[in-house]
């Protein structure tokens, strides 16, 4: 869906709205839509525009339209109407992508923005009979002792699950107090408990990354600016870069989709007493040693480190993860979780994957993954770029025609992760998870079979 910002003065005609909105909309758009004031959105003219085209028209409040940060303000709109464009704010609403910034053409001002999926995960890419290299996951099932655990603990399924034995579990394990702990089902109900529990006056979250905190933030009603970070500084954090005045900064480290693993001190920069600092740790178990994770660390004020069991162990069925932070910011999230909310099995795999013997066999894989990854990144074609500088269980490659590669590497067997609804990439960026080196092998060589030839000699300016 392409959002059409507008921002008109009374009594603009339905002529004028076209030709501004033709002017800046890329050829061969389709599904289309105008956004402004819900007075403009009265307008005969905006109305008569939207209704030629066969275009749906919505208007939101100024309160509304205000609550959108914008790149481009203009004092004078701000104060008429209470935010600093009303065609860019109108566009972003709903979370979009500013394609065309605020262009003033005659009596209308326009921007387009186009909406990101921000529910798309790798898990929709797959489909029998393709070699998954989509989804995150380091293997096809839990290891023979885990898997062990989980059977056992159906014994005891006709009672009520008892969190207690896994919260103290995860203390021990890092180091904290029992009531900085948080057990949740998987990482991603952590981010909605956030979502229901803060109030924040403004969100930023770090893109490119996880889109699950946005698209909770967004859910719950709260205003959400985008921090992009830039390929041409590595897809590296800046803490300057977030605005001082977000109370609630979402990140994640190492981040997905980019695998770069951010240092534990610029995060810590971010942390402020009166903020909430969410840490997205899913994948810091994927890393030897989890040398910038701020797992144990209780000294940085508002933080909250989310983590899960899937990545390494298998789980991603079974939803389980954790949460660790100050105590009455734990008992808030706590507040919003029904009775229950993690499952037996769930917490027979927190206990296990807590203990001592587990956390090393975790760091092997670690250990494995560094080596799997090298072997990926060596076999690839010289024509592939690899962004930033991978740390994690996956890699994000850019390559040319990206759309049309993903395609045919779907039909040359193999599934992988388009980049495009990650906010701040392209199509042409690919998420490719970590594999044995005979697989990624087998996946280099299908890959060079579809990129594009490399330019001839006269082809070269």
């Amino acid at each position: 869906m392409t959002t059409v910002g507008i921002g008109a003065v009374s009594g603009v005609g339905p002529d004028e709205v076209l030709a501004a909105v033709d002017a800046v909309l890329p050829d061969g758009t389709g599904g289309v839509r105008l956004a402004t004031l819900d007075t403009r959105a009265r307008e005969p003219g905006l109305r008569e525009a939207a209704a030629r085209r066969g275009w749906g028209l919505v208007g939101h409040p100024a309160s509304t339209l205000a609550a959108v940060p914008v790149p481009t303000p203009s004092d004078r709109t701000a104060a008429a109407v209470g935010t600093g464009s009303v065609a860019e704010a109108a566009a972003l609403l709903d979370g979009g992508s500013l394609l065309v910034p605020k262009t003033v053409l005659g009596r209308v001002t326009v921007a387009v923005a186009v909406m990101t999926d921000l529910h798309h995960h790798g898990d929709a890419e797959l489909a029998p009979g393709l070699v998954d290299l989509a989804v995150n996951v380091r293997a096809d099932s839990p290891p023979p002792w885990l898997r062990a655990v989980l059977h056992a603990s159906i014994d005891a399924a006709a009672s009520y699950p008892d969190p207690v034995p896994a919260r103290t579990a995860v203390a021990a394990a890092h180091g904290r107090p029992v009531d900085e702990v948080l057990l949740t089902a998987g990482a991603a109900e952590a981010f909605v408990l956030v979502a229901r529990a803060v109030r924040p006056r403004l969100a930023a979250v770090v893109h490119p990354s996880f889109t699950g905190p946005e698209a909770a933030l967004r859910a719950a009603g709260h205003p959400v600016t985008r921090v992009e970070l830039r390929a041409d500084d590595g897809w590296r954090l800046d803490p300057a870069a977030v605005p001082e005045d977000a109370d609630l900064v979402v990140l994640g480290n190492p981040t997905n989709p980019t695998s770069v693993l951010h240092p534990a001190a610029d995060i810590a920069a971010l942390a402020r007493p009166d903020r909430v600092l969410v840490v997205d740790e899913a994948f810091a178990d994927t890393i030897p040693g989890e040398p910038e994770s701020l797992a144990a660390g209780r000294d940085l004020p508002g933080v909250l480190v989310v983590r899960s069991l899937t990545k390494t162990w298998g789980l991603a069925g079974l939803r389980v993860g954790y949460a660790l932070g100050p105590a009455p910011l734990i008992a808030r999230l706590a507040a919003q979780q029904p009775h229950w909310p993690v499952s037996a099995p769930a917490l027979a795999a927190l206990v296990a994957c807590s203990a001592p013997a587990a956390r090393a066999e975790a760091e092997a894989a670690a250990r494995d993954l560094d080596r799997w990854r090298a072997a990926l990144i060596g076999s690839l074609p010289p024509s592939v770029v690899v962004e930033g500088g991978p740390r994690s269980s996956f890699v994000l490659l850019r390559v040319p025609d990206g759309a049309r590669v993903r395609e045919e590497l779907r039909q040359r067997g193999w599934a992988v992760r388009r980049g495009d609804t990650f906010p701040g990439l392209s199509q042409d960026h690919l998420r490719v998870a970590v594999r044995s080196p005979e697989v990624s092998s087998a996946f280099a060589t299908d890959l060079a079979a579809v990129l594009p030839p490399p330019p001839t000699s006269e082809e070269v300016p």
